[in-house]
């Protein structure tokens, strides 16, 4: 059989048929995760997840915008290929459950504040006896030692922590919060580096230790210390703290976001030095090139006279006689980096995205049941050339496969799983 996803006439068929091998295939991922980073870290690995409280599940299943049936159209997407069981951690019978399932996972993703999975008894030193190969993935605040380890963390505050809130808006204003959790999915991802680093030392380590798993211990802030680029040294070697730049980034220039004639603004990296003159000449501009211009470090010193004459808020800047098409029409011409800044309209339209198969088209439920409706939801990156992945279907209802999971891994009976349900372990599906 074969799984394409195409949503564009002439998009790439980038995901083959499901007999292609998958770098992941065969890895068994158990998901202890709510919210974004965790989950986000698991919908990458994107093979097996996710355990969910019973009744409610995760929090984010009712966030934001949702659908006819009462699920939010994000979770579809973040709890793509995964199977999700619903079982009560706060009793013992649902903890030693876990417990089991761990035991036969290659993978476990757990997002708790610190102690609480020690506190259940599924701490790594819990499990380890019985599966010495799992390579146990945690994401917290603070990461799960040091004085601050015990607070609790929500991305929102470990972006200001990690500087990223700091730099992120404009000279004398309150710093800005992108409209999303930033600081969780950049944790998730780093989470999915840690756990393929892990799987690929458990080959090396095998002919020195029977444990060859080990605890990937990721923190949000330091998730977000990671891309803070050159803050840290040159804050040691020059005393300088990297202040907030509003729409341009610090010592570059030029690059900023420029308005339109028709009220939109485009982006222009025009920063290197061949591509500066390219820039100049095409708006017109060459008196602002030369000796003074030469490098980056001379226009620096010039940046308001270049960004004035490019577009900034004065009546003869270039970019604000022009419409947004006509500015990109001459940047192409002269191979000057240019765009527009895109909104969730522009991307799902946009043919560029289509034809890479970044925009998935998948179905929640089927017609009989009163669903079979199709929601767009991203692709991953990176494109894998000969074990491409892909999204083999929505991110399941609540406890949708409990009793797959609790019959076919763990070999419980129906009276056993039923038994569970009337308890209140698992929630009835």
């Amino acid at each position: 059989t074969e799984y394409h996803v195409v949503t564009h006439k002439k998009a790439w068929k980038r995901f083959k048929t499901t007999e292609a091998i998958k770098p992941l295939q065969g890895i068994r991922v158990l998901e202890l995760g709510q919210l974004v980073a965790g989950p986000f870290c698991g919908s990458i690995l994107g093979y097996y997840g996710a355990v969910e409280p019973p009744k409610i599940g995760d929090p984010l299943r009712i966030w934001r915008h949702l659908d006819k049936d009462g699920q939010s159209a994000w979770s579809r997407s973040l709890s793509r290929n995964k199977k999700s069981i619903t079982l009560d951690l706060k009793t013992q019978e649902g903890r030693d459950l876990v417990k089991q399932l761990a035991e036969q996972s290659d993978v476990l993703i757990e997002n708790f504040k610190p102690g609480t999975m020690e506190k259940w008894g599924l701490g790594p030193e819990d499990i380890y006896p019985a599966n010495p190969k799992l390579i146990y993935t945690r994401i917290s605040g603070y990461g799960q030692t040091g004085p601050y380890s015990k607070r609790p963390g929500y991305a929102s505050v470990c972006e200001g922590m990690g500087g990223f809130r700091f730099v992120n808006g404009h000279p004398g204003d309150p710093p800005v919060r992108p409209n999303m959790s930033l600081g969780d999915s950049l944790a998730g991802l780093h989470a999915a580096l840690g756990v393929l680093l892990g799987l690929i030392a458990k080959n090396k380590l095998a002919s020195q230790t029977e444990r060859t798993g080990q605890v990937v211990d990721v923190a949000i802030y330091e998730s977000m210390l990671n891309m803070m680029e050159g803050v840290v040294p040159e804050f040691d070697r020059f005393d300088e703290i990297r202040q907030p730049s509003g729409t341009t980034v610090t010592g570059i220039v030029p690059t900023n976001t420029y308005p339109c004639k028709d009220g939109k603004h485009v982006i222009i990296g025009g920063n290197g030095d061949s591509i500066y003159v390219r820039l100049m000449n095409a708006i017109g501009r060459s008196d602002l090139t030369g000796e003074k211009y030469k490098v980056n470090a001379d226009r620096v010193k010039e940046q308001e006279a270049i960004d004035g004459a490019i577009g900034n808020i004065w009546d003869s800047a270039w970019t604000l006689e022009h419409t947004t098409d006509e500015v990109l029409e001459v940047m192409e011409k002269v191979s000057v980096p240019a765009g527009k800044i895109y909104d969730a309209k522009d991307i799902v339209e946009d043919e560029h995205i289509n034809a890479r198969g970044m925009i998935e088209n998948v179905t929640v439920g089927t017609k009989e049941e009163g669903r079979g409706w199709n929601v767009k939801i991203p692709g991953m990156s990176p494109v894998l050339g000969t074990t491409p992945g892909s999204t083999e279907w929505a991110g399941p209802d609540l406890g949708e496969h409990t009793n797959q999971v609790l019959k076919d891994l763990l070999g419980l009976s129906d009276s056993e799983i039923e038994k569970l349900e009337q308890d209140g372990i698992t929630k009835p599906k």
